[in-house]
């Protein structure tokens, strides 16, 4: 609850600290990016303009403390990836245009190759709905391809599109849908730990399909995507993370309300049950039993 007493004391000590450590630029990102977070809870998972306006003024008045801690840090942000995503990050509550906000997340890109949460941020930027368009969504995603290819690969294209064709018909129903699964294929190369093939499966088996059925070009694209789920499952999972299920059920939005983690956790468990289910239900209608081993999904008889 973001007029929780103790968030708000929390939050005043935070700034009392930083007060008498005023010279050190990653106490005052931190300090800037709880801001940030408590903005993101006044906006609401309908967004800014759809939330009532006295949320508005308090999620904006939280984004302009937090300009007024970073902007002076513009030059310090230069060779550090934590301050420039910090940075980054009030792109969320101002006004910027595409280019400018492309470009700023290249430089972030550039200085964290690795961080695909970066890549992630600048495609939902780009999309209309915030800075962006479909034409500069696309340029983007092909221009990060170009500079994370050491590091991933095709995967920049992918990541880029990541959450926009989660959460945007038309997106989805423009995307080169063979470039994003080549670049899935590559991320798996580059990462083949058990959270990224979490994340990645529970992406294509959940939340991929929640908006299926909205329209015919967005559907075409994302169940081709989808089906990536097969090969994640079937060759690279070996155990579960419950948690990437549950988030991937509520579309990776970080200001959904999470009342109880341990609940949480337990409907992202099953929520994988039921998807690993459904990759192996002719095998399991056949009798057969699946197990979790370090070699991936084993079959045995029942």
């Amino acid at each position: 609850d973001a007029c929780s007493r103790t968030w708000i004391r929390g939050l005043r000590a935070f700034e009392a600290l930083r007060a008498e450590n005023r010279h050190d630029p990653y106490l005052t990102a931190l300090v800037a990016l709880a801001h940030i977070d408590i903005g993101w809870a006044w906006r609401g998972a309908e967004g800014h303009d759809a939330a009532p306006q006295a949320n508005q003024r308090r999620c904006a008045a939280h984004f302009d403390r937090a300009a007024a801690l970073l902007d002076p840090l513009v030059n310090v942000c230069r060779d550090s990836p934590f301050l420039k995503a910090a940075h980054c990050a009030l792109f969320a509550g101002r006004a910027a245009g595409a280019q400018r906000v492309a470009d700023e997340f290249g430089v972030l890109i550039d200085l964290a190759p690795g961080n695909h949460r970066h890549m992630r941020t600048l495609g939902t930027h780009m999309l209309p709905r915030w800075s962006g368009s479909y034409a500069a969504l696309e340029l983007e995603a092909r221009r990060t391809a170009s500079r994370t290819a050491e590091t991933w690969g095709a995967g920049g294209y992918t990541w880029v599109y990541f959450d926009a064709i989660a959460i945007d018909d038309q997106a989805c129903a423009r995307v080169d849908s063979r470039f994003f699964l080549d670049g899935l294929k590559d991320i798996v190369k580059a990462n083949p730990s058990q959270e990224m093939i979490n994340l990645l499966a529970a992406y294509c088996t959940v939340s991929l399909r929640k908006s299926l059925g909205q329209t015919l070009q967005a559907d075409l694209p994302r169940l081709k995507i989808a089906e990536a789920a097969n090969w994640l499952i079937r060759d690279h999972l070996t155990e579960l993370h419950p948690l990437v299920w549950a988030h991937a059920a509520e579309g990776f939005d970080n200001s959904a309300r999470i009342r109880s983690v341990s609940r949480f956790a337990a409907r992202g468990h099953a929520g994988a049950l039921a998807a690993i289910a459904g990759q192996f239900r002719e095998e399991i209608e056949g009798g057969q039993k699946i197990a979790f081993t370090d070699r991936g999904l084993q079959f045995s008889l029942a």
